[in-house]
């Protein structure tokens, strides 16, 4: 099942009542586009990397894609992930230290608080990047959406980019259908 896009409001109520960790897993998400699953595995060692530039930059190889993805990041959403760095990963496992999060960790907490605030789309992490992808589109159009994510091919990029357009089709047609 694809995830959904999700609304201005319904993303800062997530970011709202999300644990602090998957706050910020999140934040970064939005921030990067990157997907939750890369992020997770940043190393404290690459965010002292970071905070030690003078335009601070995260790198990181796609585990989905192999590709190299390098991106701007505040300093304060530097500062913040600093704050609660683990010794080996930025983000550690619940029960073990040398372990990272999981991304399904992150996933259960989104769905909580989704199934908390009655946010009826398929609201999971992916959808933190279609959102980038949207705001991305918006700003800088198609071929630097495309550039951003990594994607290959520009129709995969559509796909993101018409996930808010699809989302409010999708809405009209499920209020329809439940007035027939």
């Amino acid at each position: 099942m694809r995830t959904d896009y999700i609304s201005t409001d319904s993303v800062s109520a997530l970011l709202w009542a999300l644990t602090p960790s998957d706050k910020l897993i999140c934040e970064l998400c939005l921030a990067t586009g990157w997907r939750i699953s890369d992020i997770v595995s940043l190393t404290s060692e690459e965010l002292s990397r970071a905070l030690a530039m003078k335009k601070p930059r995260l790198h990181i190889v796609e585990d989905k894609t192999g590709k190299r993805s390098t991106k701007t990041v505040s300093l304060d959403l530097l500062e913040r992930m600093q704050q609660q760095s683990g010794r080996i990963y930025v983000f550690e496992g619940r029960d073990d230290y040398r372990k990272h999060r999981t991304r399904q960790a992150v996933y259960l907490d989104i769905k909580r608080v989704a199934k908390r605030f009655g946010i009826k789309c398929n609201i999971a992490p992916h959808s933190l990047r279609k959102n980038y992808a949207v705001w991305c589109f918006d700003e800088y159009g198609l071929e630097k959406t495309q550039k951003e994510l990594n994607h290959d091919n520009v129709e995969c990029t559509l796909f993101y980019v018409l996930s808010r357009e699809l989302q409010s089709r999708h809405g009209i047609q499920k209020n329809k259908k439940s007035r027939s």
